[in-house]
């Protein structure tokens, strides 16, 4: 072989990232994913007039999504952990898939409406389960600990991406072609996205053809100690007995509270209570997804860097306590200011820095949890889910009774409990260290 073919092999075999391509994946998976929560909030006032239901009951509906996105969190989580992301994340995206299909088949006049939309979005919210706890398991496996921050940055910027895409598709959907072909236009979205994933992503990197040695001796060098064995899972026990992940759980509930506060009713709340038009409502509702995406990224990249330099308690939660308080502080002014154009820039501001924080979360279970991050970050999900069921439901209970200035204090209030919440954690508790003991003083009187 000519030494400069044998020396382009060797180059092209060092420059292999195959774990950066599917991250990106698992961005776009995120995207689809919020396109097919968040299109409902879009065709929302279309759907509650052609079914005759009031804001409320349009709340239920956008709850029992979530309801079932929250309950099937762990399921999801020990699902991944067991039998691996690729085949987990693929069967779920196939499910949402069909259930964001069937939302459109709702037929007009149907008697009991409401029961129907509340049944189909929570079997949807079900399958979606399986997502960021499957994220999750594949970076405890093919992400090491220096680069957990730029991952999730990066998959959690497909949120930002994924809603803030569908305020002007949506609309323009429904205006040329009609709601029900919005709901079918993301259908095949997810289908074709799915496809791609279970095509060309592997459980492990060891498994992966396009895997270069230099790749997965990096990749395995990265590791936590007990991410490399798939067989060790964390007791359900020992994870109920962690401060750290109730800390964190309680903290995404708060959290999970106040985003979707973002994706249910901001539209509703420009167009009903700050009076903006459908063109106007559309464009200024993209903001707070535009400035999740790009503080996604940002958070990401400072949560390594910070980590590197002063460790992971400054630079994973320290980095949290302060973006989420920073958020606080920016919905609490957003809700007040007069002009609906300023307080869509300001309350834009607080969802950026909530987002900042994202990252924190799921690379701290990662390096908490090992190869049961799955279950354990589907945990701490279950809590940012339930919160967001809440607020669907409750910030038009609120509001209808006290103002939507009220609504936004409340989760400027809590902006301020999730926060406080970070102060206890301590990334350097692995939950796996007392199974690991047993395993070595078993091995010792063997």
């Amino acid at each position: 072989m000519p030494p400069a073919m044998n020396g382009a092999r060797t180059s092209a075999a060092r420059s292999s990232n195959v774990r950066w391509f599917l991250i990106f994946w698992l961005f776009i998976l995120s995207a689809v994913s919020y396109l097919d929560r968040v299109n409902i909030s879009i065709a929302g006032g279309s759907i509650a007039e052609a079914y005759h239901l009031n804001d409320v009951q349009l709340g239920k509906v956008f709850s029992a999504m979530l309801v079932g996105y929250a309950l099937f969190q762990t399921v999801g989580g020990r699902l991944a952990d067991r039998y691996g992301p690729r085949r987990v994340l693929a069967g779920g995206v196939a499910w949402w898939g069909i259930f964001t299909a069937l939302t459109a088949l709702v037929p007009a006049n149907i008697a009991g409406a409401l029961l129907v939309f509340v049944a189909v979005r929570f079997l949807l919210g079900a399958g979606e389960a399986v997502i960021y706890p499957s994220a999750n398991q594949f970076i405890a496996r093919w992400i090491p600990t220096s680069e957990r921050g730029v991952a999730n940055g990066w998959i959690f910027a497909g949120v930002g991406a994924g809603a803030g895409i569908t305020p002007p598709l949506i609309s323009y959907i429904m205006v040329h072609y009609g709601w029900r072909s919005s709901f079918w236009l993301c259908s095949i979205i997810g289908f074709a996205a799915g496809a791609v994933w279970f095509s060309t992503a592997r459980d492990t990197p060891a498994g992966h053809p396009g895997v270069s040695p230099s790749e997965l001796t990096l990749i395995r060098s990265g590791l936590t100690q007990t991410s490399s064995d798939p067989k060790t899972l964390v007791s359900w026990g020992r994870v109920l007995q962690s401060k750290e992940v109730w800390a964190i759980t309680v903290s995404y509930f708060c959290y999970g509270y106040v985003a979707w506060i973002f994706f249910s009713w901001f539209y509703r709340y420009l167009a009903k209570v700050r009076g903006l038009d459908l063109k106007a409502s559309a464009f200024y509702t993209m903001l707070p997804f535009l400035a999740m995406l790009v503080c996604c990224l940002l958070g990401g990249a400072i949560n390594d860097r910070l980590t590197k330099w002063l460790g992971p308690r400054v630079g994973r939660c320290g980095l949290a306590a302060f973006a989420i308080t920073i958020a606080g502080i920016f919905i609490a002014f957003g809700s007040q200011v007069q002009s609906a154009r300023l307080a869509s820039v300001v309350l834009a501001g607080g969802a950026g820095a909530l987002y900042l924080s994202q990252s924190s979360f799921w690379s701290v279970t990662a390096d908490l949890a090992g190869t049961s991050s799955g279950s354990v970050s589907g945990f701490m999900n279950m809590g940012n889910q339930i919160g967001a069921a809440l607020t669907a439901s409750l910030t038009p209970w609120i509001a209808a009774r006290f103002g939507w200035t009220i609504s936004f204090l409340v989760a400027a209030a809590l902006c301020l409990l999730g926060a406080a919440s970070w102060l206890v954690v301590d990334p350097s508790r692995h939950l796996t260290e007392p199974q690991a003991a047993a395993a070595t003083a078993t091995l010792a009187r063997t």
